[in-house]
């Protein structure tokens, strides 16, 4: 009998950004899929959460870690196993007109959208922590191309990940590593609940989706699993849209 390609049994996933929302459903979906997951995260109580919704039979592991703190990085890859694939999904949002941005909100979006996720893969490439053959996922956005009032700051980051993943894509190729990015369209997360976006401009913004609906975070983690998964062996230097239609409106 062929094996599934969708299949993630014997394959060990690292998802960056777990405790909640996008992430957190990626690796939930990971695990449903069979796949040995290790989520990360800074907040403690949320981790465990998220490791303990994870089917339970497999070999699971949550490491406490601040991507944002060189030393919890280092510990981080030192107890990474040799991993199959890794989600790159934390992230913040941070609305700011232009005429009132600070030096420190560039660099606090940057750091957490951009910055942390590439040192963390020169850590891993580094120390041979993940398969010839394996795979890396970036969660980058649809407004890296299609940009909004406010968000300057953080389309940029996001425009940041495509060039990195593309680049990347390239420079892994001869170890059969495949990396990809999804651009999320609006997904409804807590994560907005803290960015700044006025509620009425959201009901709003909803006109903009031909679907006539926002994302849910498991659409963006079916897209994961399939980039994680065989199937996805022949995809790489690829930015998947996954936005309901937004983009071609």
């Amino acid at each position: 009998m062929n094996k599934n390609p969708f299949d993630l049994n014997n394959k060990t996933i690292l998802v960056t950004g777990s405790t909640a929302g996008i992430g957190k459903a990626i690796a939930l979906g990971c695990s449903n899929m069979g796949a040995n997951v290790i989520v990360t995260g800074r907040n403690l109580s949320r981790l465990e959460e998220t490791f303990s919704d994870l089917q339970l039979e497999k070999n699971n592991k949550y490491i406490l870690a601040d991507l944002l703190n060189d030393e919890d990085l280092d510990n981080l890859v030192e107890e990474l196993p040799v991993l199959d694939g890794i989600v790159f999904n934390a992230g913040i949002v941070k609305t700011v007109p232009v005429s009132f941005i600070k030096k420190q909100q560039i660099q606090e979006v940057f750091d957490v959208n951009f910055t942390s996720s590439v040192i963390l893969i020169q850590k891993i490439l580094r120390k041979k922590k993940i398969i010839k053959g394996g795979a890396v996922c970036f969660i980058s956005s649809v407004a890296s191309n299609y940009v909004n009032l406010g968000n300057s700051i953080y389309s940029a980051s996001k425009g940041a990940v495509n060039s990195f993943t593309k680049a990347l894509a390239l420079e892994l190729a001869p170890k059969n590593i495949r990396v990809n990015a999804i651009l999320p369209g609006f997904i409804e997360t807590k994560i907005l609940e803290n960015s700044g976006i006025d509620k009425e401009a959201i009901s709003k913004h909803l006109d903009n989706y031909p679907m006539g609906k926002f994302g849910k975070p498991e659409d963006i983690a079916n897209a994961a699993v399939f980039l994680m998964s065989d199937a996805s062996q022949w995809i790489t230097g690829s930015l998947i849209t996954v936005d309901g239609g937004y983009s071609i409106k």
